[in-house]
């Protein structure tokens, strides 16, 4: 509840507060809070062959990878002029607000989102194969990967999710032509990025669970 209080009132903010070049940030904060609020509703409790289940994973899918991908909005800072002539980074308030503003809608994004796809891929190994450790880590690479081709898509082709609802036809032929080398070079990139964020995030909510175990043992 606390994190859907956070949400609406943080987008409440950026679409009051926050103007041109930086109003991309409405759009894709929401876009980005939507596979959060997805896995929410993720759960072990539902019928074992029910299909709810898995629309609802092929929906979290879709909209992941508009979490990770305000990491790459991060190079929009650079509007925002921050460097003096001689290579120092300008002091001006308005630069370090939008750096503060753009800084929290990433964190919070980001992080969540890696909290979900942790969540996904724990709940599926669990609910299908026993919760084998192995299987889950495949599942989070396979995820990851997928998840990075969707930040290249976003990125480089322009495509949001929602266009594949809208012209799937279109977008499907740009997603069969965008394979190229360059392309598979970023795509490794991001993997590296969000597989190091994704192990960090699993240390500490591991950590978490066992000084809770600890402290419920004493």
């Amino acid at each position: 509840m606390q994190i859907r209080i956070f949400f609406i009132i943080w987008l409440l903010f950026l679409w009051t507060f926050v103007k041109a070049p930086f109003t991309f940030l409405i759009l894709n904060t929401f876009l980005g809070y939507i596979p959060i609020e997805i896995s929410f509703h993720i759960r072990n409790d539902f019928p074992k062959h029910g299909i709810f289940f898995w629309v609802l994973i092929i929906l979290w899918l879709l909209f992941y990878p508009n979490a990770p991908y305000l990491l790459t909005d991060l190079f929009h800072l650079s509007l925002l002029n921050p460097y003096t002539y001689d290579g120092l980074l300008r002091s001006t308030l308005h630069i370090w607000i939008y750096f503060t503003i753009e800084l929290i809608s990433v964190l919070f994004c980001v992080f969540l989102g890696f909290w979900s796809l942790n969540h996904v891929a724990g709940t599926i190994t669990e609910r299908y194969f026993k919760h084998a450790r192995w299987l889950e880590v495949v599942l989070v690479l396979i995820l990851t990967f997928l998840s990075s081709v969707g930040i290249y898509a976003g990125r480089f082709l322009r495509i949001h999710t929602i266009y594949l609802f809208i012209s799937p036809d279109l977008i499907i032929h740009r997603l069969m032509g965008m394979w190229t080398e360059p392309m598979l070079e970023f795509v490794g990139l991001m993997m590296i990025i969000q597989l190091l964020a994704y192990w960090l995030s699993h240390l500490v909510y591991n950590q978490q669970l066992g000084r809770t175990y600890h402290d419920d043992s004493k």
